[in-house]
């Protein structure tokens, strides 16, 4: 009976760390796609900064925004009090900053960003180099280890997040997680990236950093705290969209998210 007791609980063990380890496996498979995705992360294939009054864009090398596609001259952005408008193919309309809202221009669609009080043209081209050129993603192999539940301690706080931009928004942490990991005791402070957010948002560095992992940082999310905790899978620690295109507006990591541990687990750096 013994003897059946242990087997039944070794078979229960392998079939756990199966099951975890093809979790993982569909994770890194849906974050690839969606990388590789028509709007994805490697598109992302130009930004230009606006200046107040009319920008003009095509393809043509006169332009001040100059394009891969498109007519020669397309039209132009005009910013004016912070307000964003293009005019094209004779007529004009708003585009909201940061959102889904675009002007297409041949194969290619352009986004208005806000950052800080920097209004910029984000281009996204399906026959992006970055995309083309995209050849995968190396990860450690995933460790049980480096999922780890983490006690929840709430305090609320404004904390400064620098971006690689050199412009620095206070943004809302509800509290941080403290957790053990490699022998030492740790703590992560995470983000609301909106109001109402339903993850926690975590910008990280570790003894990887720049080394094994990307120069950065890398991203971390957990579901938000439940019954005083909040579980850190660092198997799903990936990289920022600066590592794999040069015009991404990332956030770097905040002090207290400086770890001084070696976190061998998610994905190494990719370089572009």
């Amino acid at each position: 009976m013994i003897s059946r007791c242990l087997l039944l609980a070794a078979a229960a063990g392998v079939l756990a760390a199966a099951t975890y380890s093809d979790e993982i496996a569909a994770w890194r498979k849906q974050r690839e796609e969606r990388l590789k995705a028509d709007g994805g992360w490697l598109s992302v294939a130009g930004l230009f900064w606006l200046h107040e009054g009319a920008n003009t864009f095509g393809r043509d090398a006169a332009n001040e925004i100059v394009l891969p596609d498109g007519a020669a001259r397309g039209g132009e952005f005009l910013l004016h009090d912070g307000k964003v408008t293009v005019k094209m193919d004779g007529s004009e309309r708003e585009l909201w900053a940061d959102s889904a809202d675009a002007a297409k221009v041949g194969r290619l669609s352009l986004f208005v960003i806000k950052r800080g009080d920097k209004y910029g043209i984000r281009l996204k081209d399906p026959d992006s180099e970055y995309r083309r050129g995209f050849h995968g993603i190396e990860y450690w192999v995933p460790k049980e280890e480096y999922r780890v539940k983490a006690r929840w301690v709430p305090e609320p706080a404004k904390i400064p997040i620098l971006n690689i931009l050199g412009q620095t928004e206070n943004m809302e942490s509800p509290g941080y997680a403290a957790f053990r990991l490699n022998g030492q005791d740790l703590r992560l402070r995470p983000v609301l990236e909106e109001p109402g957010a339903k993850k926690l948002f975590y910008i990280f560095r570790d003894q990887t950093t720049g080394k094994e992992t990307y120069g950065a940082g890398r991203f971390l999310y957990s579901d938000l705290p439940k019954d005083g905790a909040v579980m850190l899978d660092f198997n799903k620690a990936y990289n920022p969209p600066c590592a794999f295109t040069p015009y991404a507006t990332c956030p770097l990591p905040p002090a207290e998210n400086r770890m001084p541990v070696r976190v061998e687990a998610g994905e190494k750096k990719y370089g572009h």
